[in-house]
């Protein structure tokens, strides 16, 4: 039944939903229901995350905002929203699972405002916690949403079930960080100035964060200025480590740019600023 209890059930209520993380607007259900059980509820313009990749570190809980409608069928209504349950979660693999089970995503709370008699907004935060939640890098892929859909009895025994397919798809991603050191402090005008620095991202099962190979932008923004400008692209190896060197000819600021992969995060390092004399 629903966690929550509503204070006035024609303007809001609150439950639990489960976690549903990643970029994706989802139509309305229409996939037919894992048991023969259906309950006639419709969930349909489901945003997660305003439609953006979630991405998640090593220990750094996500509450990543979801928004959802459910339409009723015939015999429920709003003003008893004790009758009935929309959960969705995520789940991996091809199959959907009889029952979300631990390798699903699904935490987080949820507020519904009726809209009309049969008719529900659903607004909230889901909740991610990676220690707990994310024990494989594997998990940095793309996840399939589904829905747990329920009906109770007044006396709050279960009526009906159904677990349904959701259409569309979801990304997780793993958080990235860069540094950056560009040396000497201060160089001589003309002279060459050797940046450095390090890529790394979110290990789900050493639970910090190890290097990663990639390709980052040099950029450099001068004294006085407030833009930034690509001077140049280098790899990492595989430990993460990035090195170059450049001819110094002004102050400015000096950054790494990393801009992420399918399983992984974008990246910005802070900027060093370096003084040319």
């Amino acid at each position: 039944m629903n966690a929550g209890r509503s204070r006035n059930p024609r303007s809001r209520r609150s439950g639990v939903v489960a976690a549903v993380a990643g970029a994706v607007v989802l139509t309305t259900l229409t996939a037919p229901p894992a048991q023969a059980a259906p309950t006639g509820l419709v969930v349909s313009n489901v945003v997660v995350n305003n439609g953006k990749p979630i991405v998640v570190g090593t220990k750094e809980e996500k509450e990543p905002p979801v928004t959802f409608q459910v339409s009723l069928p015939p015999g429920l209504s709003t003003s008893k929203p004790s009758a009935y349950t929309a959960k969705p979660f995520l789940y991996r693999g091809a199959k959907l699972p009889k029952v979300p089970d631990n390798d699903s995503l699904r935490v987080g709370m949820y507020t519904c405002y009726p809209v009309s008699d049969r008719k529900e907004r659903c607004e909230g935060t889901l909740f991610i916690d990676p220690p707990y939640d994310l024990a494989s890098n594997g998990d940095a892929t793309t996840w399939k949403v589904g829905l747990t859909l329920r009906l109770w009895k007044p006396d709050g025994r279960l009526k009906a079930e159904e677990y349904k397919k959701a259409p569309g798809s979801v990304q997780l991603k793993r958080w990235a960080k860069a540094t950056v050191d560009a040396s000497p402090e201060p160089v001589k005008k003309g002279k060459k100035l050797t940046v450095t620095g390090k890529l790394t991202r979110a290990d789900w099962v050493k639970h910090t964060y190890t290097g990663v190979a990639g390709s980052a932008k040099l950029q450099f923004r001068k004294k006085g200025s407030s833009a930034y400008t690509t001077l140049k692209t280098v790899k990492s190896n595989s430990a993460g480590a990035l090195k170059t060197t450049v001819t110094a000819s002004v102050d400015g600021y000096w950054r790494w740019t990393y801009h992420g992969s399918s399983t992984t995060g974008p990246a910005t390092s802070t900027a060093d600023f370096v003084d040319v004399r």
